[in-house]
């Protein structure tokens, strides 16, 4: 209701038993507060904050003009909201090493459970884009040491390095990199923009840690189901920008009919009802949290 049912440590502590379960953890993207309490409702394992989706929401393209503040209190809104494990896409750490352990930190207090960081150089570009320029393996490898460092404020953190070699370096050299990451103090190895299910086999073959796959629509990536992935040995997988492309596909037919018909009478069958969107925010029972408070009456000064 209006208090939290479980701590932020109670979530990431669940987040890490869950990774150890063998279970395929699928985090659908949520662009808002209210998208995250539906992500629940429906029963997915946990949230995933975009950095791509909170860029374009904010009118920018997805080459890391967003602030650490910015992204920060986004994710506390959204993280807040739900009983889920919440994972946020910190980019590049938002500057050189000391920059990305102060955004862990800012991260675990503001209740998230995990975070991933990847091995672009700033400013950076979309994953599933060409023309990516990495940091050198030992300069990344630094800044997973300190965000590591900085995760001891809650071990429970779940840290995952984000490698983009695959598309500049190559497979092997990618594999190389994320086996570093791993000793440097990454929980999880998210390998992006693998080709195909022989890539995801061989990268699940040679990493010993739990690994990440991206689903997004449109990338370089094949749309493995998640039969496919749990089959291949991947832990967890995230739909980054599934939902926001979901809603603005509706949101500009939407618009369309309006011009066209002049009303959205013949929209409302695809709407959410009003019914609905007071059942999942709860409506009723703020409305009788409010009314035990007022259960009284104040007597009149003598």
């Amino acid at each position: 209701m209006l208090f939290p049912s479980l701590t932020p440590t109670e979530k990431r502590k669940k987040f890490r038993d869950d990774l150890k379960s063998g279970k395929l953890l699928r985090f659908p993207g949520a662009f808002s507060a209210l998208v995250a309490m539906l992500i629940e409702r429906k029963k997915f394992d946990g949230v995933y904050i975009s950095g791509s989706v909170l860029s374009n929401d904010l009118g920018y393209p997805d080459i890391g003009l967003t602030t650490l503040s910015e992204v920060g209190q986004r994710g506390r809104q959204i993280a807040r909201a739900t009983k889920l494990p919440s994972l946020i896409d910190l980019d590049t750490g938002f500057g050189e090493p000391m920059n990305a352990a102060r955004s862990v930190q800012e991260m675990i207090e503001l209740g998230l459970s995990g975070a991933h960081l990847e091995d672009q150089v700033n400013p950076k570009r979309c994953g599933h884009l060409d023309g990516k320029n990495l940091l050198s393996r030992e300069d990344m490898t630094r800044k997973i040491r300190a965000a590591a460092q900085a995760r001891s404020l809650d071990p429970h953190f779940v840290l995952i390095a984000r490698t983009d070699a695959r598309a500049g370096e190559g497979l092997d050299r990618a594999i190389d990199r994320a086996k570093a990451y791993v000793d440097a103090g990454a929980d999880v190895i998210f390998p992006e923009a693998l080709a195909d299910e022989k890539e995801f086999a061989t990268f699940r073959k040679a990493v010993s840690v739990p690994l990440l796959a991206n689903m997004t629509e449109f990338g370089k990536s094949k749309l493995l189901t998640a039969q496919e992935l749990t089959r291949l040995g991947f832990n967890i997988v995230i739909y980054p920008v599934t939902t926001l492309r979901l809603a603005m596909g509706a949101v500009e037919k939407g618009l369309d009919r309006i011009l066209i018909d002049g009303t959205q009478e013949s929209l409302l069958s695809v709407m959410q009802t009003r019914k609905d969107l007071y059942e999942l925010t709860r409506y009723e029972e703020y409305n009788h949290f409010d009314q035990n408070i007022f259960n009284f009456k104040l007597e009149e000064p003598q």
